[in-house]
């Protein structure tokens, strides 16, 4: 995937479809690129073809919905990592808990092999990168926008590093998860000791 332009990268503008959306079938279509990198499909390898095929649906169907191949991977990806987590706004604590609870749901876990068959091609190809990062973004300044507001609130240190805050949040919930780095470490509870961790060098 190369030549990736910046509109692509935030989700080109999808062609204005000649019949209304079909839920169902925009479905199949993302669950079908999910399983095809899920079974170690390259992007590069991926094509309309194979999408279309696996989802049972025309070329002409996705392209109605699609401009390419890299605003549909986008869109994927994005599917599988769910909705954005609605927030209280009460807590930061609390707030830091629903975020990365939200990134270890079930939905997520279910296509852990697709973001493991990933990997390797983040080290391989810079637009693949930048395509994740157009993913997980809106994520992270969500979590951004928490501590942010803890350090305005006084719940978090005034000279806190946001940005090595979030990748030590971040960085052990997505290894666990993926590989469980540390059996020793449950399951239960992971995430509510994780945040409180940090919180214990973070808080004011």
């Amino acid at each position: 995937m190369n030549d990736m332009t910046t509109a692509s990268l935030a989700g080109q503008e999808r062609k204005a479809p000649g019949r209304p959306r079909n839920a169902q079938a925009d479905e199949a279509i993302l669950r079908a690129v999910l399983e095809l990198l899920s079974e170690g499909q390259t992007v590069a390898a991926i094509s309309i073809e194979a999408v279309a095929a696996r989802a049972g649906v025309g070329k002409a169907t996705i392209y109605r919905r699609w401009a390419n191949k890299e605003a549909l991977i986008i869109d994927a990806v994005a599917a599988m990592k769910g909705p954005l987590p609605a927030l209280a706004g009460e807590s930061v604590r609390d707030d830091l808990v629903t975020l990365i609870t939200a990134n270890r749901s079930g939905h997520a876990r279910g296509f852990s092999k697709v973001t493991a068959c990933l990997l390797p091609e983040l080290l391989r190809d810079d637009s693949i990168v930048e395509m994740y990062k157009a993913v997980t973004e809106p994520r992270r300044e969500l979590m951004r926008s928490v501590l942010r507001r803890g350090i305005a609130t006084g719940e978090l240190r005034d000279d806190l590093d946001i940005e090595l805050t979030l990748l030590m949040l971040t960085g052990p919930s997505m290894m666990h998860g993926l590989f469980q780095w540390q059996p020793r470490v449950p399951d239960e509870g992971f995430v509510e000791k994780l945040v409180d961790g940090v919180l214990r060098g973070a808080a004011a």
